[in-house]
């Protein structure tokens, strides 16, 4: 589990990509302390696994599928990529419960200067703005954000010039494609009260129920 608040940022070393699979070698330094080959880290919101490992970077497999479904195929040598090494059970809470399992990407309409702020804009297919709430959360490229206002099409976040300068996001250009990963107890809390999915013969949690019962 990770909680999208982002450790440092590393440079794409180098990307090999096969028939079946791929790996790519990231330079970094900070999230190597305390890591071992087997461990995950969060590269641009998305989980890999360190495969191999030296003084001044680390490699992970990637399958095409995370390729393809993700901004990752979008990288290059040099591409700065947002990184976090998973949460340690001692570890401090200080964003929100990210997976690094993306949901899909969006893609940066605007950008803007608001005093000290920035605001970014980015549209989403409908599975994805389907659970995105205004005051909610969402990762953005590993990075825990508010998001500050929803459309039919897509939303937008207020940064402080901190998060642009520690963060990839202060490298983004409109039209740049995002990786995005939904608030995960939304989407338990959406299944877990969808009458259709109670099994025949079981009284499941229901909007009905709920209400019967003074919630």
């Amino acid at each position: 589990m990770f909680t999208g608040i982002v450790e440092e940022v590393g440079k794409v070393r180098e990307i090999r990509r096969g028939g079946t699979s791929s790996y790519i070698h990231i330079e970094c330094s900070k999230v190597l302390e305390g890591t071992k080959i087997g461990d995950s880290i969060a590269v641009n919101g998305v989980c890999l696994t360190v495969t191999d490992m030296s003084g001044s970077g680390f490699k992970a497999d990637v399958m095409n599928e995370t390729l393809s479904r993700s901004s990752l195929g979008e990288l290059s040598i040099g591409s700065p990529v947002d990184l976090e090494r998973a949460m340690a059970a001692n570890g401090r809470f200080g964003g929100h419960i990210v997976s690094g399992h993306i949901d899909g990407t969006g893609t940066i309409t605007d950008i803007r200067k608001d005093g000290i702020a920035c605001w970014y804009t980015i549209t989403a297919g409908s599975s994805i703005m389907h659970y995105i709430v205004e005051k909610g959360s969402i990762t953005i490229d590993g990075i825990s954000l508010t998001v500050a206002k929803v459309s039919d099409t897509g939303f937008s976040v207020s940064i402080i010039p901190h998060t642009a300068a520690q963060t990839v996001l202060g490298y983004r250009k409109k039209g740049d494609i995002v990786n995005l990963e939904n608030d995960i107890v939304g989407k338990y809390i959406e299944k877990f009260t969808r009458p259709e999915e109670t099994p025949a013969g079981k009284q499941g949690i229901t909007y009905a129920f709920l209400a019967e019962n003074g919630f």
